[in-house]
């Protein structure tokens, strides 16, 4: 007999109302452990990977991948009884599949055997039976919890021809199984993805699949009587593309919005002569301290900007409106955006100035590589007290950077390049960046702004300031 047990999403992070189911790990049939990872969501402010709270066998997917559901829905109902709840030959239920019609359900000592997951309880509407269990509260991985009991769940989005397969993804008359970001990919290279064959895991289509498949792509034929006059081959594309709105580009939006219209921008800009910083990062990396670690020039950016804080602590504030306060924060959680395929993320670096060089530049490169794997977590991306965007990987001399939610300052660190410059009176070429710091005018006024960027500019300037006033 089986022993239905219903995992429903849960909120991973305070606040969060819903998720988007990125990737199913397993499939109906699969054996499963408690705390085996068997699913991806991305929410408003990363991709998560969920647990099994149960250890048995998946009877049914029950929201398929690329579908919003909302906290407290049902996602996957496992079998935890010892048999695995199956007759002998019995199938797995599947996404979506409908229930057997009366001629199709197999018949045994002149009873009907309905598929596992199908049968109704003895606790729905029109049955008679035990009386429905007492709503109290799930266990979630962050917050309160919900309320068992009722859950009203929004339709479906199914494609035109979409048809499921019984394992959350869809077969040949639906769409092709690939990630969100090589569908975009797909999308810009024009390369259709149900003529593909995936050479990823389980038959998915891969960056690689798509890439090839766009360089073997012939141009279209041009009739021989046009050769003169013809105008240049092109592949037919769309004239317009819709995205959805959701997950991490969605939470970005709102914020970046909310920031703006609430916090008062201000943004001063500093040139500086950043030459002696570019070869004092040269030097540490032949330090045996920072073997096998990254040394970039943002490294010392990230600890200047600490120890301005630290100089200047009313850089490292909130404005608190509902207690009307403002709370200074004498630690610093340095935050460092990051631009994803999901969108643009500000994970932070936790107690900051409290750690050593290396040990910043040991937080700096597993931040990044977190964040650019999505694997970033909703305690990664909070609680940050100011933060750090560099625009010159992109070949950007610098910007009018937004101010993340919270924050009183952040500073935008542009391209190095060569620069005449005059140095003791001589005209030279020089190493040179632009700096740029937005801040909250209802916190930091001019003068303040001011010396917070003219102290960060000196110590790149000279990165002996660093040393002397840390």
């Amino acid at each position: 007999m089986s022993d239905l047990k219903e995992f429903k999403l849960p909120d991973v992070g305070e606040g969060l109302t819903e998720a988007d189911i990125v990737r199913w790990h397993v499939k109906p049939g699969d054996t499963v452990t408690v705390n085996q990872i068997i699913v991806e969501i991305e929410t408003a402010k990363a991709v998560v990977e969920l647990p099994s709270p149960y250890a048995g066998t998946v009877a049914s997917l029950l929201v398929p991948e690329g579908q919003t559901a909302d906290v407290g829905t049902p996602i996957i109902a496992v079998d935890t009884s010892p048999d695995g709840g199956r007759a002998a030959g019995a199938p797995p239920a599947a996404v979506g599949a409908p229930p057997m019609t009366e001629a199709q359900q197999p018949v045994a000592g002149g009873e009907d055997l309905i598929p596992a997951g199908l049968a109704m309880t003895a606790s729905e509407p029109g049955m008679t039976g035990s009386p429905a269990p007492k709503a109290e509260r799930q266990a979630v991985l962050v917050g309160y919890g919900v309320k068992l009991g009722s859950t009203t769940r929004r339709p479906r989005k199914v494609g035109h021809g979409q048809v499921g397969n019984g394992d959350g993804r869809q077969s040949a008359a639906g769409p092709a199984l690939a990630k969100p970001p090589v569908r975009k990919m797909a999308r810009d290279l024009g390369v259709d993805l149900a003529g593909l064959t995936g050479s990823g895991p389980n038959g998915s289509i891969t960056r690689n699949d798509v890439q090839q498949a766009a360089a073997l792509t012939p141009a279209e034929p041009v009739p021989a009587q046009g050769l003169v006059n013809a105008a240049p081959a092109r592949t037919a594309t769309a004239r317009e593309e819709r995205i959805p709105i959701r997950g991490v580009r969605k939470h970005t939006a709102a914020a970046v919005a909310g920031s703006a219209f609430t916090a008062p921008h201000v943004t001063e800009f500093l040139q500086i002569d950043i030459t002696e910083t570019m070869t004092a990062t040269a030097r540490l990396r032949a330090l045996p301290d920072f073997a096998g670690l990254r040394v970039s020039p943002l490294l010392l950016v990230a600890r200047a900007l600490v120890v301005a804080a630290g100089r200047h602590p009313m850089i490292n504030a909130s404005w608190d409106e509902a207690a009307q306060e403002i709370v200074v924060k004498h630690y610093v959680n340095l935050g460092i955006a990051a631009a994803t395929d999901r969108g643009l993320v500000v994970p932070n670096i936790k107690d900051a100035h409290a750690l050593t060089l290396p040990e910043l530049a040991g937080a700096l490169a597993r931040l990044a590589e977190t964040a650019r794997a999505g694997k970033a977590t909703p305690a990664d991306l909070a609680g940050g007290t100011i933060s750090i965007t560099n625009v010159g990987v992109f070949g950007v001399d610098t910007g009018t950077p937004i101010l993340p939610v919270g924050e009183a300052a952040i500073l935008a660190f542009g391209q190095v390049k060569d620069a005449p410059w005059v140095v003791d009176g001589e005209l030279a070429v020089r190493k040179v960046c632009t700096l740029a710091l937005s801040f909250d005018h209802r916190l930091v006024d001019g003068d303040l702004g001011s010396a917070v960027l003219r102290d960060v500019g000196a110590m790149l300037t000279d990165p002996l300031h660093i040393l002397a006033w840390s």
